[in-house]
C-alpha cells in the first residue's frame, strides 16, 4: 500500500476515535456550566453530568454498532414480520423489523426472554413511505432490572438521536408486555 495512503487511514482512524470523545468533553463542559448556573455545588453537576454522559456514550455506541459495526439493515426480519408492515404510533403507519442473531435465536426457540446483547431495531415510517425514525431496544443485563434490563434509542435518518437510555416514554409503552420480556410483536414462550 502507499506509503501516504497508509499515513492518511492511520490519520482519519484517530480523528475518528478522538473526535466522539471531544464532543463528549465539550458537552461535559456545557452541563457542568448549566448546572453551576442554576445553582448545584460543582460535585453534584459533575456526578449528574458523569451520568449523563455515561447515557449519552452509550446511546452513541449503540448507534455505531447497529450502523456501521454490524449494520441491522442486513440482519432477518423478526419473526412473523413482513416489511413495510402496517404499524401503530407511535412507531409509524409502515414499519420494518429487524433482530439481531441473539434476539432471533431466542424468538424462534421460544426462550422466554432476550439474552444479554439482544437488538431488535424498527425502522418507523410515514404513510407514504418515508423514514420518520429508527427505534432500538438492546438488552443489557443489570443495566435497568425494573425495566427489563434494556437501553432504548431513537435517531433521525440522518442519525441525530432523540432519545435514549432509560427513555420513559419506551419503558411506559413496553410495560405492556412485560410477561412476554418488554418484547411487543414476537411472543417469547
Amino acid at each position: 500500500m502507499n506509503r501516504t495512503l497508509e499515513k492518511f487511514l492511520y490519520a482519519a482512524g484517530l480523528c475518528a476515535l478522538l473526535l466522539p470523545a471531544g464532543l463528549l468533553a465539550a458537552d461535559m463542559g456545557m452541563m457542568q456550566q448549566g448546572a453551576m448556573q442554576q445553582g448545584a455545588m460543582p460535585q453534584q453537576g459533575m456526578m449528574a453530568q458523569g451520568a449523563g454522559m455515561m447515557q449519552n456514550a452509550e446511546g452513541a455506541a449503540l448507534l455505531m454498532h447497529i450502523t456501521k459495526t454490524d449494520p441491522y439493515v442486513k440482519w432477518d426480519l423478526m419473526p412473523g414480520t413482513t416489511r413495510m408492515r402496517q404499524g401503530m404510533e407511535p412507531h409509524g403507519a409502515l414499519q420494518n423489523v429487524y433482530v439481531n442473531k441473539l434476539a432471533l435465536k431466542a424468538i424462534t426457540g421460544k426462550a422466554g426472554m432476550l439474552p444479554d446483547g439482544a437488538i431488535i431495531v424498527k425502522e418507523n415510517y410515514t404513510k407514504d413511505g418515508k423514514l420518520a425514525a429508527v427505534t432500538v431496544m438492546n438488552k443489557k443485563k443489570g443495566y435497568n432490572p425494573d425495566a427489563g434490563d434494556y437501553l432504548w434509542l431513537k435517531f433521525t435518518p440522518d442519525m441525530k438521536i432523540q432519545a435514549q437510555g432509560k427513555a420513559d416514554p419506551c419503558i411506559k409503552c413496553h410495560a405492556k408486555a412485560k410477561d412476554n420480556d418488554w418484547v411487543m410483536l414476537a411472543p417469547l414462550k
